[in-house]
């Protein structure tokens, strides 16, 4: 198994921890050389990868005029161009050797618009739909691609996340309270993997994790409207401030 993350100490402790032999690497998703060159020495030291997992991501919320074009060029390059790079480069290894499966986690905000996070839910969406379309454009070769689309899992991106057009203090604030939250609900990342797994083996296209992913999906698909008039209720704002009630923060 390869292991690649930005921090490479991240990425040695996510290799120590799996059972069986890992190997980790460091990689900046968003740079399409830095790509390149990951995809050589995987292939040339271990061989065309069975299953590529585009899992990178980072969380910027805000409300869309407080976000800046850097904060677009950020979560544009890891959550969007992060997976195009990678299906470019070890998808293209698949395809020449004739199998694999991409997975390409998403999230359940592709289903929804969020008020609180636009440009997080735009380069889901983006993610969702370049995996349709390279569903479509792989069908022959023995590479199939997938959709993992979640909705708040128990991670750290909450921690790490970045609250545009606030200020430091109020920002800090958020992030704390949010990352409270989700440490104590929601499913661990455990239940994603077994989700990847499952439509790894099997090819599955969309795969929503969480009974209110299914949900979203559903209703999403049947009343676009419902979806639009729940969006338009949710609040950032009221959703961390809540949080942070619950949570003295």
């Amino acid at each position: 198994m390869i292991v690649a993350d930005i921090d490479e100490a991240a990425a040695d402790e996510t290799a120590e921890s799996i059972q069986g032999r890992a190997y980790a690497y460091r990689l900046d998703v968003s740079d399409p050389g830095a790509w390149e060159t990951f995809a050589t020495e995987v292939r040339d030291e271990h061989g065309v990868p069975d299953v590529l997992v585009n899992n990178a991501g980072i969380l910027i919320a805000g409300t869309f005029f407080g976000h800046d074009p850097a904060d677009w060029e950020r979560i544009v390059g890891v959550n969007l161009m992060g997976v195009v790079h990678g299906c470019r480069t070890i998808g293209a290894q698949m395809v020449e050797r004739g199998s694999g499966q991409i997975v390409n986690v998403a999230s359940a905000a592709a289903f929804v618009p969020l008020r609180s996070a636009p440009a997080y839910a735009t380069t889901k969406a983006a993610v969702l739909m370049l995996s349709e379309c390279l569903r479509i454009e792989f069908t022959g070769s023995g590479v199939g691609v997938s959709a993992i689309c979640p909705t708040v899992i128990r991670t750290n991106i909450a921690r790490h996340a970045h609250v545009a057009g606030v200020d430091t203090d109020t920002e800090s604030r958020f992030v704390e309270a949010g990352a409270r939250l989700q440490r104590y609900s929601w499913p661990g990342p455990d239940k994603v993997a077994r989700a990847v797994t499952r439509a790894a083996r099997h090819d599955w296209a969309i795969v929503p994790v969480n009974p209110d992913a299914w949900l979203t999906y559903f209703v999403s698909r049947l009343s676009p409207g419902a979806v639009r008039s729940l969006a338009r209720a949710a609040s950032f704002d009221v959703m961390l401030r809540g949080a942070m009630r619950l949570f003295k923060a």
